[in-house]
């Protein structure tokens, strides 16, 4: 039976590169979902989809649960941010509808408590997952992997740098710009501290990218990780933009931010990505992840590895999309049992999450390259 997976946002940023994907897939009908019907219908109709695509209008603040009886999916992928101003609304609704939900949420909050939807999740009979992107599904199955050549992790330090000419949208440009200068608790020394966002500048240099400069940024590893890795004494999550400029451009309105010149950067998200789009002739389609990682070895040594993700042509954007593709196709082919709420870790491991990306163009570093 083919499943009919609803991509809320799938004529957008991340939506689209989702819905192009499963719609190569002979399990799935691809129902592509968003504000606009005729602009969901006529990206369903672009669509090379293997079981014909159809295109829905749906309103993420209106009648969600009537929107989902209305288009009886089996599968919900919700991708339409910023999150970060969400509650779980849209997953509810698919529980009460008894459908799979999974997003792409980065917002701190809402990844750390969608767990609290899990008795009534498991009731129904159906799984839902948040946060099904680079954070926190990549970086926990990083970290997972290298774990057992520790006897004691110490510290996380890694930091994702976009592409120039990386898809942006305004709610992903709205999601960063809302920690700009703004503060919040990161561990440091053993203690949870409070940093602000986009300070704590350093750079990091990538093989064929060069050096990238990172600020520091609010996402769910903050929140979860500690309890998930109890020895660590240390965490910084780190992110930049290609062109050293609009980096610095944004640290200096982050720290107007800070000092109550401004109230927010979301407010002039629109205006702001503009004005970066007048860049583009500057930049690349190249961007990059790393994750050191330092601690203890078993031999009672001190023990430092590091991770590289390069993603070229484009295809960097891939990279988030690529958990969300593969849990709904697993989904859709009854391979996962698993039922109730979760952030998206332990649903996916580091050797999976790689072999997906085979045929991009994204390579990876180990370091030690037995690691």
């Amino acid at each position: 039976m083919v499943a009919r997976i609803l991509v809320i946002g799938g004529y957008g940023n991340f939506g689209s590169y989702i819905a192009r994907r499963l719609a190569t897939d002979s399990e799935v009908r691809v129902l592509v979902a968003g504000r606009s019907e005729q602009k969901a219908g006529a990206f369903a109709q672009s669509l090379k989809a293997f079981n014909p695509a159809e295109g829905h209008a749906i309103d993420i603040y209106g009648d969600v649960d009537q929107a989902l009886a209305r288009i009886a999916p089996d599968i919900v992928v919700h991708t339409t941010g910023p999150f970060q101003s969400q509650d779980h609304r849209i997953a509810r609704a698919c529980i009460s509808r008894g459908c799979h939900y999974i997003d792409l949420a980065d917002a701190r909050d809402f990844v750390a408590t969608i767990g609290h939807l899990n008795d009534q999740a498991a009731a129904h009979g159906v799984l839902v997952v948040s946060g099904a992107s680079s954070v926190p599904c990549l970086t926990a199955a990083v970290i997972d992997s290298y774990l057992p050549a520790f006897a004691r992790l110490d510290a996380v330090d890694y930091g994702i740098s976009a592409a120039q000419h990386t898809n942006r949208g305004l709610a992903t440009t709205s999601a960063v710009l809302s920690y700009v200068g703004k503060p919040m608790t990161m561990l440091r020394d053993g203690k949870m501290k409070t940093v602000y966002g986009w300070e704590d500048s350093h750079a990091e240099y990538f093989p064929g990218l060069g050096w990238r400069l990172f600020g520091n940024c609010d996402i769910p590893d903050l929140e979860l990780f500690p309890q998930r890795y109890p020895t660590l004494k240390s965490m910084r999550f780190s992110a930049g933009h290609e062109l050293m400029l609009l980096h610095a451009g944004t640290r200096l309105l982050g720290a107007l931010v800070r000092a109550g010149v401004i109230g927010s950067l979301t407010n002039h998200a629109e205006t702001l990505l503009r004005l970066a789009f007048l860049f583009d002739r500057f930049g690349s389609g190249r961007s990059g992840f790393h994750m050191i990682l330092t601690g203890i070895d078993h031999q009672g040594k001190a023990k430092r590895a590091r991770f590289m993700m390069i993603a070229r042509s484009g295809h960097g954007p891939f990279i988030p999309c690529m958990p969300a593709i593969m849990l709904a196709g697993q989904l859709a082919r009854g391979k996962i049992v698993q039922r109730g709420a979760t952030p998206c870790v332990d649903l996916i491991n580091l050797d999976a999450y790689l072999a997906a990306l085979v045929g991009l163009d994204i390579s990876v570093i180990r370091e030690p390259a037995d690691a």
